[in-house]
């Protein structure tokens, strides 16, 4: 088949769980034989024109980028290039991208048009009242203007039936199995943490994934348990940086100013970013909201214990009481922290050991790479009949 992926910000994936994703996808695509385009922003990659990595075509299209303009002139734009390439596949990631995917419907009908409805995007407190309500109907969107819809999590499926009585696809994010060694601590010199024991949280800094939220825990931590000798030696380390939320990170450096033992890195890549998973003691999510967040799924299949809040999607992940606190929920957090780091050091093998197992079993792409297939051999033959539908 012939494969266009729109919506992302690009590949190969620098930050962002939908690039990662769409990344993984489109490289094991490839892999089982299919042609593969991933529409992208040259600012994101910086690249501006066409290439190919790992066997998946790169294509650039022009973009304007500010906070609300960007995707939607990206993802139109890349629409209107894709529907003259006569794609077996249209594949747009996000609600937002969905807006448009109305596009190759008409204009391309022999296209199957799939939607995956990642994260409920309107909950973000980055977004505005008029950007808000345009997400509401991309949610509206996502689930009838494509010809299949494909949720990330049960809870996104059970959203999207309860709001639109829409039945959707349900297909989890997947990862590679890793291998659990740790690798060259090196890369960790330039934070401090070459010889420090860490906590580690990897996210883009905007306030629903809760940054704020564990700098309090952790700088209350380490006041309450200050004779600890593993508590006073320990850091937090920070990986990720702004998506138009710099006050939001000033907020957040002022937060920890008290605090020598917390650093923030920014985003990292590579073997950087690798080190920093491996090395870590576990990651901590603490987000309010999410879809199905790979980077928990990229710890888990390092055999990292990972530590996070109750919400739903996170509940689908992990069952270890030991491992969750309540969602914004500062206290608990601080003793889910407390009671994890004295455990004994065979038990956070074990539950690290559990993650890693789960992830091969059910998150792998071995395992999810097939259903994906399935969706995009399966053309729907149902009208074009939008106007039927209420938001």
């Amino acid at each position: 088949m012939k494969i266009a992926m729109i919506g992302q910000k690009g590949m190969p994936a620098g930050y962002g769980g939908v690039e990662a994703h769409v990344h993984g996808l489109a490289v094991h695509l490839k892999q089982a034989g299919h042609d593969v385009t991933v529409y992208s922003r040259s600012w994101y990659t910086g690249f501006s024109e066409t290439k190919t990595v790992e066997g998946v075509v790169c294509q650039y299209i022009p973009t304007i980028k500010t906070k609300h303009l960007d995707t939607i002139t990206h993802t139109l734009l890349s629409t209107l290039h894709a529907v003259f390439q006569r794609f077996d596949v249209i594949h747009y990631h996000g609600v937002g991208p969905s807006l448009v995917s109305w596009i190759p419907r008409l204009l391309s009908p022999k296209t199957n048009v799939v939607t995956t409805f990642h994260s409920i995007d309107r909950y973000h407190e980055k977004w505005g009242f008029l950007s808000r309500l345009f997400l509401r109907l991309g949610e509206w969107t996502a689930c009838f203007f494509a010809h299949e819809t494909i949720t990330v999590s049960q809870s996104l499926g059970r959203y999207c039936e309860k709001e639109f009585h829409k039945e959707t696809i349900y297909i989890p994010n997947a990862v590679s199995p890793q291998s659990q060694s740790r690798i060259n601590r090196e890369p960790l010199k330039k934070f401090g943490l070459l010889h420090e024991p860490y906590l580690v949280m990897i996210s883009r800094l905007i306030p629903h994934k809760g940054a704020h939220l564990l700098i309090e825990a952790f700088h209350n931590l380490k006041m309450n348990h200050a004779d600890d000798p593993m508590i006073k030696n320990l850091k937090l380390a920070i990986v990720g940086g702004s998506v138009y939320t710099d006050e939001y990170i000033r907020d957040l450096h002022l937060q920890a100013a008290p605090c020598n033992d917390i650093i923030f890195t920014d985003f990292q890549t590579g073997e950087t970013l690798d080190a920093l998973y491996r090395n870590a003691i576990a990651l901590v999510h603490p987000s309010l909201n999410e879809g199905l967040p790979i980077t928990v799924l990229k710890a888990m299949a390092l055999g990292k214990p990972v530590l996070v809040s109750n919400i739903p999607e996170h509940l689908e992940l992990l069952h270890d009481p030991r491992a969750i606190f309540v969602q914004n929920d500062v206290r608990t957090m601080e003793i889910t922290l407390y009671e994890f780091l004295c455990l004994p050091k065979e038990e956070k093998e074990s539950m690290g050991n559990a993650n890693a197992r789960l992830v091969e079993t059910s998150y792998s792409w071995r395992m999810i790479l097939p259903q994906i297939i399935a969706v995009y051999e399966r053309q729907s033959t149902r009208p074009l009949a939008f106007a039927a539908k209420a938001i």
